[in-house]
């Protein structure tokens, strides 16, 4: 929605009489235009508060092979938040008020994730998650029944993950 603002000036190059504006100010604040995925991102954080946590951003492809059709997810944690989307390309926006799963942690952060691709189904995707504190979550986004909890004792950050295959 654009807001069509009529400039009254008294000569003098004050730009066209009619202009389209996607910004203006007014006593309450400043209103500006903002895209769907501006509008419908997740919480915002403040950038220089305590919990200064990186995004992480992690993809899987799955194939459904009763339908023969791409079931991809998209997971990425938002300061406290981990925020799973079906991912239909990079031609169509996912749609962020409809996540697949969608996570506050109160205690500590998401500091990395990753999806298991090799026993990805498209009703079962494993999704490891660590945390600040050192904990690590391993969960079913998709069939919410599994979810286990590792290293609560332990006190240092989980920097990154890697899926270990044997053969």
């Amino acid at each position: 929605m654009a807001v069509v603002a009529s400039e009254f000036s008294s000569g003098g190059g004050g730009g066209s009489r009619d202009e389209i504006r996607t910004q203006f100010i007014t006593r309450e604040g400043t209103y500006k235009l903002m895209t769907l995925s501006e509008y419908s991102r997740p919480t915002r954080m403040p950038l220089n508060g305590p919990n200064n946590t990186p995004v992480r951003v992690s993809f899987v492809k799955t194939l459904d092979p009763a339908t023969a059709s791409n079931d991809d997810r998209l997971c990425f944690n938002v300061g406290k938040e981990l925020y799973v989307y079906p991912y239909n390309g990079i031609r169509k926006a996912a749609d962020l008020t409809r996540p697949v799963d969608k996570r506050l942690y109160r205690g500590t952060s998401p500091t990395c994730h990753d999806f298991n691709s090799t026993t990805a189904t498209s009703d079962r995707i494993y999704l490891v998650v660590g945390f600040s504190a050192g904990q690590v979550q391993l969960l079913d986004p998709i069939g919410k029944e599994n979810s286990k909890l590792f290293n609560e004792e332990v006190c240092y950050p989980v920097d990154s993950f890697a899926w270990l295959y044997f053969l």
